[in-house]
């Protein structure tokens, strides 16, 4: 497997000073570099081709973009379990959730057809430039997609290998193994379900929230805190409290991402916002949207937003944009994103975490999910 050495026999040096979640989110920026500095010196090893085309793209997409949730939230679970052991080794953990978070998000583009990712061409989209430029033959959107599969295997590559090693020098790896083992199925899962929804025409709610849940709320949120908690040999009561406070927050997250893919600004989401209206992807929105539409008797909402064609016009995305707003479903979906996200802080609380540690939970989650829930406690 072409991925990152394992370096088991160096020690890892613990961080200077006490960090946010926050300053963990920021302090990983400097543990991905070196990661990936690693990892590019032996993909240059192995093959200086696929070294330039393919792992300098990978480097290229962790390193640039991503506001570092899932770190921050790992190391929030680490804190609330009691903040012991190597605080280096969360970082690494952030570090490989980083870097899985690229595996998701250059084989979801190739599966979407999304041209964009983080305010530049998606992985798929800058192979296809690369194979018309170099005067390649065959078609270039095979190519394209062949070798987006590969970069995102390399990044999966490299974060399974990070764990690993990280799991090797902790006294709590296989804890922290077992949870990352399931993330990984757990996203593959949510990812079947989303094209599998698409196939079939699944309007559902309940499908919708399933899909949220396996491909994006888990491996976001729960996953991250449970990762960072493991490497403090947190006991089962405050793994089931994080478990729960990250599920709502991992779903408030989905929600608000699903709203910004239909009603946000595409150069502060940095990709485009009619992607799921036009190939009618099963989201949360859309699902509440259809089932609004139904009950009130509104014809054509319901036929707007029913199960169809892709590829829609760009009048029909702006018609369906306008049925969510008149039927009501995104205020609907407003509420609920409010509603798991205070759910969320309730769970976070059981955890026993200090009071500035609650606060700090809560900044995250304003951050995922765009509302301001109130910690436990704190006055209106």
């Amino acid at each position: 497997m072409l991925g990152l050495r394992l370096t088991v026999t160096e020690p890892v040096r613990p961080v200077d000073g006490p960090l946010t979640g926050r300053d963990a989110a920021r302090a990983v920026e400097a543990e991905l570099e070196r990661i990936l500095d690693e990892g590019m010196r032996h993909a240059r090893a192995v093959d200086p081709v696929f070294a330039r085309d393919v792992a300098d793209r990978v480097a290229s997409l962790v390193l640039h973009g991503g506001k570092r949730l899932r770190t921050a939230f790992a190391w929030c679970g680490w804190r609330a379990s009691g903040g012991s052991g190597d605080a280096r080794a969360v970082l690494r953990t952030g570090a490989a959730l980083e870097l899985v978070q690229a595996c998701a998000l250059i084989h979801d583009d190739v599966m979407d057809g999304s041209p964009v990712r983080r305010g530049a061409p998606a992985v798929h989209v800058q192979m296809a430039r690369m194979h018309q430029a170099d005067r390649m033959t065959g078609p270039p959107e095979t190519f394209a997609t062949s070798a987006a599969i590969l970069a995102g295997d390399l990044a999966l590559a490299w974060a399974d290998d990070l764990l690993t090693e990280t799991a090797l020098g902790s006294p709590h790896g296989l804890d922290l193994l077992r949870e990352w083992q399931a993330m990984r199925t757990e996203m593959v899962a949510g990812q079947y379900r989303d094209i599998r929804a698409q196939a079939t025409g699944a309007s559902g709610v309940d499908e919708a929230v399933v899909i949220a849940t396996l491909k994006s709320a888990l491996y976001t949120v729960e996953r991250p805190l449970t990762l960072g908690a493991s490497l403090a040999g947190a006991d089962s009561a405050a793994l089931n409290a994080l478990r729960s406070a990250g599920r709502c927050a991992g779903l408030a997250f989905q929600l608000r991402d699903d709203v910004l893919g239909t009603f946000g600004d595409p150069d502060l989401t940095g990709k485009p916002v009619d992607d799921d209206l036009r190939t009618r992807k099963l989201t949360y929105l859309l699902a509440v949207g259809s089932r609004l539409a139904e009950s009130s008797g509104d014809e054509e909402a319901a036929e707007l937003l029913a199960p169809g064609s892709p590829s829609v016009s760009d009048e029909t995305v702006r018609r369906m944009r306008t049925a969510l707003e008149r039927t009501g479903a995104r205020s609907v979906v407003e509420s609920e994103i409010a509603e798991l996200a205070a759910t969320s802080l309730r769970h976070f609380d059981r955890t026993g975490a200090t009071p500035a540690l609650r606060r700090e939970y809560a900044a995250l989650v304003e951050m995922a999910s765009g509302v301001a829930p109130r910690p436990t406690g704190e006055a209106a």
